[in-house]
């Protein structure tokens, strides 16, 4: 067998995106030379793009060991670890790549990292602002500052809100509510949609006055002269480093109010923010220090949510029926860190009748399950005790809470989405008082909805609290009673007040009016 020609060929599949069949041609060629580099870097990034982090990051740890200095090889390994949940070792090994000598290799690890350092177990408030700021520093060579349009008196303020996921409904509900709440008599909004535009199917309701802007591919240097152009007096971020392409637009400065709500669990990065949102629960005043923003911290919960889709019936706790405690994540894969797995596996210990249920799209594939099954294992955790489910429409993935009873938070990096959802299909979840803005979200929801029973003060009173709740007789018929009433008492607590936290996003814009020039 020739290696190199299994080589090339593998290669000519892999860029006309035929992943299966390039994997079979590069296991030939390393059949042929186990120590051909190019192939174990091809096989490992085939691999990736078919979503086989397990298998990805296997082959990607052998190209490095064979090549120290292949810096794309070990971006690629490290961003197939952090989707696997090892964010710690993700963060070394971008860390290595920043260190070495490729400039597109540096370019990339210095964007990852500023987006995964809040979910990084070992980092801390100050790391997530340095590797914000390092990331920012970085993209502000590339821009050159605008002037804002001056504020005119006798007019609406035109606010923009600018987001990437307008036409994705779980992620709308946390934005949806308060957009169609803004009284329109004193305020203009547009829309600002990289994406599917707003539409009545993903909750916008429309009026005459409100503009669509659909952005298609403009470069951030066009939008914010555009901004300019349309005298926005106030910019809103939706999308935080979900859409990190997008946010240096506000290094340029177009509007003269630039504020960062509901997508963000940390700073920036960047002054160029004139104020974040948050609020009381998620944010202490101490870790201030660790924000280049103003922070604005409203009543409630700066994520109230507006449920405005079907979802399914609120279904009885199976304890009820299977006579133990399921408790479940529905969490996405990178959320589950090495200590977020220890915590489960501790309680499961503790309560040797209970069991977990997984749900993410990464248990989509084999190596990725072998790979979480690994790490119980490491804890003792056998895989009879672990129900794993892959991805699934939307409706049909919120069915699974009818299989658990209670749901379990993930740390540093806590759910947002996901523990309202849980929520709302009636599900308490279990969560603690993190060390992190990004570990402290679900405890604003909670404490929001009137649940802060559900706030342990610390991760040994997570796993305290989740084997009480497993080894208690009557935890069956305490959320049973819980679930029948769950969604009457969201809907009247500050979880859902949409109403009140967007007259309180528009006090602090109305401050624009008094904002002669930029920052």
């Amino acid at each position: 067998m020739d290696a190199l020609s299994e080589l090339r060929r593998a290669d000519a599949l892999h860029v006309e995106q035929n992943y299966r069949e390039a994997i079979a041609a590069y296991r030939l060629a390393l059949h042929g030379d186990a120590a051909l580099f190019e192939a174990w870097y091809g096989l490992g990034c085939a691999q990736h793009a078919s979503q086989a982090y397990g298998d990805a990051a296997a082959s990607l740890h052998r190209a490095v060991a064979l090549r120290a200095d292949a810096d794309g090889a070990r971006c690629n390994l490290a961003e197939s670890l952090f989707q696997l949940g090892d964010v710690d070792r993700a963060v070394a090994a971008y860390e290595q790549v920043v260190a070495g000598g490729n400039p597109e290799a540096r370019r990339i690890a210095l964007a990852s990292l500023a987006c995964i350092a809040p979910g990084a177990p070992t980092q801390d408030n100050a790391g997530v602002l340095a590797a914000r700021r390092r990331w920012i520093e970085a993209q502000a060579l590339e821009v050159q500052r605008l002037t804002p349009a001056p504020a005119e008196a006798g007019r609406k303020l035109r606010v923009g809100y600018l987001g990437a996921f307008f036409g994705a409904r779980n992620w709308m509900k946390m934005y949806m509510g308060v957009i169609n709440a803004h009284d329109r008599e004193r305020f203009e909004i547009h829309l600002l949609a990289d994406g599917q535009p707003p539409s009545a199917e993903n909750g916008y309701v429309d009026h005459d006055e409100d503009r669509i802007w659909e952005l298609g591919g403009i470069s951030n240097a066009e939008l914010a002269r555009h901004i300019v152009d349309a005298r926005l007096d106030v910019l809103v971020d939706l999308n935080g480093y979900s859409y990190q392409s997008r946010l240096p637009v506000f290094l340029y400065r177009p509007a003269r109010l630039q504020i960062c709500w509901s997508g963000m669990y940390g700073t920036t990065g960047m002054h160029e923010i004139d104020w974040l949102v948050g609020d009381a629960a998620a944010i202490p005043p101490e870790e201030e220090q660790y924000c280049c923003e103003r922070l604005a911290r409203v009543a409630g919960t700066y994520l109230a949510f507006w449920p405005f889709y079907p979802v399914p019936e609120v279904a009885p706790p199976p304890s009820l029926e299977t006579g133990h405690l399921t408790f479940g994540c529905l969490s996405s894969a990178y959320k589950l860190t090495d200590p977020t797995i220890a915590a489960y596996a501790a309680i499961l210990h503790a309560a040797p009748t209970s069991r977990l249920l997984l749900r993410n799209r990464t248990l989509d594939q084999p190596s990725n399950r072998a790979a979480l099954l690994a790490r119980f294992a490491h804890h003792g955790i056998t895989t009879e005790r672990l129900i794993l489910h892959g991805g699934s429409e939307h409706f049909e993935f919120l069915r699974s809470y009818e299989r658990i009873d209670v749901a379990l938070d993930t740390f540093p990096y806590n759910g947002g989405t996901t523990t309202v959802e849980a929520l709302w299909q009636g599900v308490p979840m279990l969560t603690c008082n993190g060390d992190r803005w990004a570990g402290r979200t679900s405890r604003s929801l909670l404490l929001a909805a009137g649940l802060g029973d559900w706030v342990a003060a610390d991760i040994e009173g997570f796993k305290t609290a989740g084997a009480t709740l497993a080894n208690a007789a009557d935890t069956p018929a305490r959320l049973a009673a819980l679930r029948q009433g769950m969604r009457a008492m969201l809907r009247t607590s500050a979880a859902c007040d949409v109403t009140g936290l967007c007259r309180s996003l528009e006090a602090l814009m109305a401050t624009a009016a008094l904002t002669p020039g930029a920052g």
